[in-house]
């Protein structure tokens, strides 16, 4: 059975990247342009992993992570945040499981936070 992930971010190029590499690593992806979109897809499928821009149109990546870890079914899903450096993100949103750039070599980060995150055979390609 392979992982679920959820990739919430408004730009179709992150967005794209972010799931054609987990596609790569055998997760079933599903996706959403910002977190009002995230949690109707939530009300269908539970995640293994959270992947988020912050700054999101109509309900940003700090609501939907307020909502995520406000919900008891869903505050155990770990998420991983993705957004530019200059957002200082960082600073702010302490309650993510990892933190990316989207700035700096992304898939390299993916694959550090998969390890991180969801353990180290999940980041090789091809391993789930």
């Amino acid at each position: 059975m392979s992982l679920v992930a959820l990739v919430v971010d408004d730009s179709m190029l992150i967005r794209h990247t972010v799931c054609r590499f987990l596609e790569e690593r055998g997760f079933t992806v599903e996706s959403a342009t910002n977190g009002e979109e995230a949690l109707e897809a939530l009300k269908r499928v539970r995640p293994d992993i959270i992947i988020t821009d912050i700054q999101m149109p109509k309900m940003s990546g700090t609501e939907f992570i307020t909502a995520v870890k406000g919900d008891p079914s869903l505050a155990g899903i770990p998420i991983v945040i993705v957004a530019s450096k200059q957002s200082g993100f960082e600073q702010t949103e302490k309650r993510a499981n990892f933190a990316i750039f989207k700035d700096i070599n992304i898939e390299g980060q993916l694959a550090k936070a998969l390890e991180v995150v969801l353990g180290q055979k999940k980041a090789a390609k091809g391993s789930i």
